[in-house]
């Protein structure tokens, strides 16, 4: 026969975080010491009932406070008379480190107009209230209870119910992805709230209930993908340029590098892209001349990159940022008219003033070149395609274009008008 055991007790440890632990003996007698440490409680069970409940303080398993021991074992007042029984104790302290998170979640979300995944992670605090209910519906047939396994037993509910009331708060008031952190606290007390009864019905008492943040999933690839798109838009935003020039750069990049990597006529194509590219002409009319240049023959002409820039060229829509051609007077994706610029052909909203590509200044009304009929902006000196002076209004010099009136001599360049 095992020996009788006259001393239980538990020491127990802050870092362990166990809730509740038992005893690995069981050959007790009615001149045990049963010690109980403050904040702890101990349960004592036999035949599959509790026999006794002891708070903080020492005491003797006798059937003074075990009188139930009589009817169990038929044992007499008095004497050391052994018996069996399972002692539990629970740890009452209020652990407030248990951590949770939810995982991924779908929803429209109102400021960028596309399903994204969301994440919440959060902290609780608990108290166990009714050590007797906590062992019996929750503990089972282990010898101890961890902070762990607490987590693990109920990740599915508070997974469950934090993302319905989640889902359904930032749907019903309509709150986006930039705002949401604002809402913290008013989701956490309603979260709290909602999952208190939950806790009450295995004896414990939700003390304090925290969402810490709300974030993109970034482990899931819809999630990285709309990361890496708010990267770039914020980016744009602090940098002042748009998306149809953050394109243009990334062109020039690669231009610049297939000089190192290419020969002949694409090495070349592309150290000129890159040139007017990073000279500021980003997205803009690309290879087009700054000047006239004088052919062979003396006449003034353009050179042989430039050839054929009335041709049509790929451009992107203001509004809705797809490809299509600058022979087409609307946009074929979302049936925008395209007003292109007049000096490097992007698409600009009506209600532009400047180019978004190569910043120059839109004109509400354009006049055409006398020689080649190209467009002309209001007060524009020359044209761009032909190089002939734009003198095209009343009032204008015949050599330069500046607006001179009636004066003989033109006060730009001297030229005599009379």
């Amino acid at each position: 026969m095992a020996a009788i055991i006259d001393l239980v007790k538990w020491e127990s440890r802050p870092e362990d975080q166990l809730f509740a632990w038992k005893f690995p003996h069981y050959n007790l007698s009615t001149y045990t010491q049963l010690i109980v440490a403050e904040s702890q409680e101990a349960i004592l069970f036999s035949k599959g009932q509790v026999v006794g409940k002891f708070g903080p303080g020492k005491h003797t398993l006798n059937t003074e406070n075990l009188p139930i021991l009589r009817n169990l074992f038929g044992i007499p007042f008095g004497g050391k008379n052994p018996f069996t029984a399972e002692v539990w104790f629970v740890n009452k302290l209020m652990p407030l480190n248990l951590d949770w998170e939810t995982d991924s979640m779908m929803y429209h979300d109102p400021d960028y107009q596309t399903m994204v995944p969301l994440i919440a992670i959060g902290r609780y605090g608990i108290k166990i209230v009714d050590a007797e209910r906590f062992l019996i519906k929750l503990v089972g047939t282990t010898d101890s209870f961890s902070a762990k396994q607490l987590t693990e037993n109920f990740r599915g509910a508070t997974v469950s119910k934090t993302k319905s009331l989640l889902l359904r708060f930032i749907v019903e008031n309509q709150i986006g992805l930039k705002k949401i952190s604002a809402y913290l606290e008013p989701l956490s007390e309603n979260l709290r709230l909602s999952i208190t009864t939950h806790w009450e019905e295995y004896g414990f008492q939700l003390i304090s209930f925290y969402i810490t943040s709300i974030e993109v999933d970034a482990k899931s690839s819809a999630g990285s993908r709309i990361l890496d798109a708010m990267s770039r838009q914020s980016a744009q935003a602090i940098g002042g340029y748009t998306w149809q020039q953050s394109q243009a750069f990334e062109l020039g990049d690669k231009a610049i590098d297939s000089m190192g990597n290419s020969a002949g006529q694409g090495g070349l194509l592309g150290a000129i892209l890159a040139t007017n590219i990073m000279g500021g002409h980003a997205g803009g009319a690309m290879m087009q001349p700054t000047a006239p240049m004088q052919s062979q023959g003396g006449q003034v002409g353009i050179p042989n990159a430039v050839v054929g820039i009335n041709a049509p060229k790929t451009v992107y829509c203001s509004n809705c940022a797809k490809k299509f051609t600058s022979n087409m007077k609307f946009c074929p994706h979302c049936g925008d008219p395209y007003l292109g610029c007049v000096k490097c052909g992007a698409d600009n909203d009506a209600n532009a003033k400047k180019c978004v590509s190569c910043g120059s200044v839109l004109a509400s009304s354009t006049v055409a070149c006398t020689n080649c009929s190209s467009p002309l902006t209001d007060g524009q000196a020359f044209c761009a395609t032909c190089g002939k002076p734009a003198a095209t209004k009343e009032g204008n010099c015949k050599q330069c274009g500046f607006r001179s009136g009636n004066a003989p001599f033109c006060p730009q360049c001297g030229y005599k008008n009379i």
